[in-house]
This record gives C-alpha cells, structure tokens and sequence, in this order.
C-alpha cells in the first residue's frame, strides 16, 4: 500500500522535470557513464528506477549491447515512448514493475541508478539497487554510483530563525510571542530540505555513513547509529545540524588494487554546502532554541537513522546532542 502510494508520486511530470533540471546531477551521471563507456559498450545495462528513462538513453547512446530500464512507477509508459522515438526500442527494454518482481533472464554488466533521496537514505531506494546486484549483476561488474558518503555539521542560521520565530515578538506593534512555542514546534519539529552556505558550517563536516554499494547489505541500512564530536570553529549561536551527502563513480571492485591514473579519478556528486546547489539542498535539524557556543567548544552526541516499521521508505532520526554542560535529545 505504501509503496503503491510512492511509485504513485513518481507518476507525476513535475518530480523528473526538477531532476533532470539538475545539471550537477544529470551532468555528472552523464560523464560518469562516458568515462566509464569501456565498461558499457556492447555490455548489459539494468537501470533501477529509470524514470523518464534518460539515463538508459546515455548508456544505450555511449554504446551499450542492451538495457533494461525498471521502473515501477507509470512513469514506465512515458519512458518507453521516449525510447521509441528516440529509435532505441532494439537496445532499450522498459519494464514496468518492482525490481524485486520483474524477471530479466541474463546477468548484467552494469547497474546504473539515481537512488539517492534526502540526506540520502530517504525513500530507502538504496535496497532495491542492492536486489538487482544480487539478483543480477556478474562478479566483477560495474555499479554506478559506486560509493556514498554521508556527513553532518553543526551549523548557525541566524537570519532563518528570526524569520520563523522573532517574528512573533513584533506583529505591526503586537506582541504576539504566545505564538512562539507553536511556532517552533510547526518550524523546526520535523528536518528541513534548503540551501544552506559553507558559511554557515561551524566545523569540519564528520562522516555518519559510508557505502560501498559493492558490499552494502540491506540489513545494514535498516539501523545506522554513529557517535560524533565536534569542535567549534567560532563563537557563534547553534541552531542545529546539517546532513549532506556525496556519491562517487568509481571502476568496478576487481580493479580498485590497480593504480588509478589520473584519468581515472573518481567523479564525484557532492551536494555539500560549498558546492554547487542541487535539487536535494542541504537536510537541517533544528533545534527549538540555539545554544551559544563558544569558539574551540565541544558539541558531541549521537545520531540514529533508521527505517520506519510502518513504512519501510520513511527514515526515523534520533539526535542526542550535549555542549556546554546541557544535553538534550531530538
């Protein structure tokens, strides 16, 4: 049923148009498989969630044998028109349905999908790239991306606190801050996706997840907990913390003992603060109240993601933090 309802969601224009409005993500994609393209030509592609289909377009045009794009959206219908008048329906078979349900009847040289969600693991797509390696790929075959990373940071927002909650204190010379628990509640109670600035970043960021999408078990991603320690840069107020990932295209796993060349380095996709925005931003915690901190202060504590029960697409996050004597959990 929930899953019904999401494959549902991806049915509608309007999400495929903000992804592949993207440049940093659709460009990036694009030259990791034109890098790569001795790896897919004249090979067997799956694409997991292929969407509009654009991606299996790429590696059918960078010289493919055959590509299965999957998707278990309608969104699947749409693809295949865009196949057949691309002239591809000979390389290209879109299939309708679950990767976990459809039948491919051959190994694959590659996979290839776009599965990353908010701060990453939202939407729990990652699993369904993790069936197809398991149901499908050859050992020693490609997955792109290859690996992913992600970070958090303690972070300072004056200016979007004020714009939520100070507020409040002053309405055309009313004071209304009987509103301000509510309001902190409606603003800050669940994670927020925007566009934040390096400036923004107290610290260096600290790594709460890294996958090698060679190895990665779904059992693994069910339940991450990581414990975290930072140390402030400045004195400034905290007022929460900002999760970011990357992705890296990297060979296959056969070839990672052999020297890369510099041709070779890895692509990376980085949807980090200091770099170019993209549609996913930046995912921020807030707190309900920010903790003045001084410079070189401690802020540690813990953070737990882990899958829904109800549903398996949504992420629970438990956030214990502590600095300057206090410590409180979200």
């Amino acid at each position: 049923e929930f899953d019904m309802a999401y494959f549902q969601s991806y049915s509608h224009v309007g999400i495929h148009e903000e992804m592949i409005k993207d440049h940093v993500r659709t460009e990036t994609y694009r030259a990791a498989i034109l890098q790569h393209q001795n790896y897919i030509a004249g090979k067997v592609v799956v694409d997991v969630g292929c969407g509009t289909g654009i991606l299996s377009i790429f590696c059918a045009l960078a010289g493919a044998k055959r590509v299965y794009a999957v998707d278990a959206s309608e969104i699947a219908v749409q693809a295949n028109e865009v196949v057949k008048a691309n002239n591809l329906s000979d390389k290209v078979i879109v299939l309708l349905g679950r990767v976990e349900d459809v039948d491919i009847d051959e190994e694959v040289d590659v996979i290839i999908s776009e599965w990353m969600g908010y701060m990453l693991l939202y939407e729990s797509m990652l699993s369904s790239v993790i069936t197809a390696r398991d149901r499908w790929l050859k050992p020693g075959g490609l997955i792109l991306p290859s690996h992913a990373t992600l970070y958090m940071a303690p972070v300072t927002h004056s200016e979007r606190y004020s714009e939520s909650i100070d507020f409040w204190k002053n309405v055309y010379g009313i004071d209304m801050s009987a509103m301000l628990p509510l309001a902190k509640q409606c603003a800050f109670e669940e994670p927020s996706v925007e566009t934040i600035t390096g400036e923004n970043v107290l610290t260096w960021p600290f790594v709460v997840k890294h996958v090698d999408c060679y190895t990665v078990t779904v059992e693994e991603l069910e339940s991450i907990t990581a414990k975290y320690k930072f140390m402030s840069m400045m004195q400034a107020p905290l007022h929460g913390f900002a999760f970011w990932f990357d992705v890296e295209f990297s060979g296959p796993i056969l070839n990672q003992r052999k020297k890369r060349t510099k041709s070779d380095e890895a692509l990376v996709l980085s949807t980090a603060p200091e770099d170019a925005p993209t549609h996913w931003q930046q995912t921020l915690l807030y707190f309900y109240d920010p903790i003045e901190v001084k410079q070189d202060q401690i802020i540690e504590g813990s953070i737990t993601l882990s899958q829904s029960k109800e549903n398996a697409r949504f992420l629970n996050i438990h956030l214990e933090y502590a600095s300057g004597g206090r410590s409180f959990v979200k």
